[in-house]
């Protein structure tokens, strides 16, 4: 089973959670930015939340489906279609044999996530199938898709392997090409995401070397995504963060996802995902774990702001989302399981 790659988009890559345990050797953990939609959409065609996914930017890709496939998209809003029916999002989708997806203009957000029941089926490089652009290992040949890519796709579960299979059954009556479920994963679940979000910072000790009037202004004013914002890193455009003292002479330290770093321009530089693993910048806080989806999808030109939290009110936000997710699952496979009367 495979799917081609008729257009290849804007930026288009094959990412799971990411290559973890690989800092010692200089190599980010890297993965899906928006960490949520790529999960959620794992778990609506029944896969392991590590399974490999299609990480869409800003413009999506054309994709030719050689096989009857169960899909989710899930992220940005990138106008997707079959024909000229519109594929809905944050459901389940049974793509049927020689349909084309097609994607036009980015409604929302800057992400989309594809998931395929089964995972896309590249090489795993030290523990990971997620594509790596700065050192070039994963996904496909550790490149963004190409025009003429096939995609092959691994074994389904035993649930997702039900709906293709009473689908299958179904079709030669229905005159319908997408089918759906009439249930989804609802808006009210989603994390924050918003045209001009809000984002929570953990502070760091180093944020006690700049002066108090521009602490207040980080949080009080909006910041605005610059176009060199890219999967390394966001640069923020907004009120400067002065030092109380010269920069004095510092070492290098780690440096993780969402770590804000301030430069000597005093413009915020947030790490993201493809982040290096040390940084000699003073680090003002830590984004809060689950606002980096969040961030994920602010593309270039919206405004920021950003809101100081605890460790450990930081820590309770994502036991909370985790808790949410772990129930969300459970219900997904229940209702994959007995809910296959429902595709519709």
């Amino acid at each position: 089973m495979s799917i081609e790659v008729i257009r290849s988009g804007l930026l288009s890559t094959v990412q799971d959670e990411g290559r973890f345990g690989q800092r010692r050797y200089g190599i980010h953990p890297g993965g899906a930015m928006d960490t949520f939609a790529a999960r959620v959409s794992n778990m609506l065609v029944g896969n392991t939340r590590n399974a490999a996914v299609i990480e869409m930017t800003m413009t999506g890709s054309e994709l030719r489906f050689e096989e009857d496939q169960l899909i989710s998209l899930c992220g940005a809003d990138l106008s997707a279609k079959v024909d000229d029916m519109d594929v809905p999002m944050w459901r389940p989708i049974v793509m049927p044999a020689g349909a084309v997806l097609r994607f036009g203009r980015c409604r929302s957000g800057l992400r989309t996530y594809m998931a395929v029941a089964g995972g896309i089926d590249v090489p795993v490089i030290m523990g990971s199938r997620s594509t790596d652009l700065k050192t070039g290992i994963g996904g496909i040949d550790g490149r963004a898709l190409h025009v003429g890519d096939k995609l092959r796709i691994g074994k389904p579960s035993a649930e997702a392997s039900m709906i293709l299979d009473f689908w299958g059954t179904k079709r030669k009556s229905d005159v319908h090409r997408v089918k759906t479920t009439a249930w989804y994963f609802s808006s009210n679940e989603w994390p924050g995401y918003r045209a001009e979000p809000v984002i929570r910072i953990v502070p760091g000790i180093e944020d006690r070397g700049f002066t108090e009037e521009s602490l207040r202004k980080f949080y009080e004013e909006s910041y605005l995504v610059l176009p060199q914002s890219d999967r390394m890193g966001y640069r923020m455009q907004g009120a400067v963060l002065e030092r109380k003292q010269a920069r004095e002479q510092r070492l290098s330290e780690a440096v993780t996802y969402g770590t804000v770093q301030i430069p000597a321009d005093g413009q915020p530089i947030i790490l993201m995902a493809d982040h290096q693993t040390i940084g000699g910048y003073p680090v003002l806080g830590q984004v809060a774990r689950v606002d980096l989806p969040i961030l994920a999808q602010a593309r270039p030109g919206t405004r920021v702001t950003f809101r100081q939290i605890t460790f450990r009110e930081a820590e309770m936000l994502w036991l909370e989302q985790e808790r949410h997710l772990r129930l969300a699952e459970n219900f997904i496979c229940s209702r994959m399981v007995a809910g296959m009367e429902e595709l519709r």
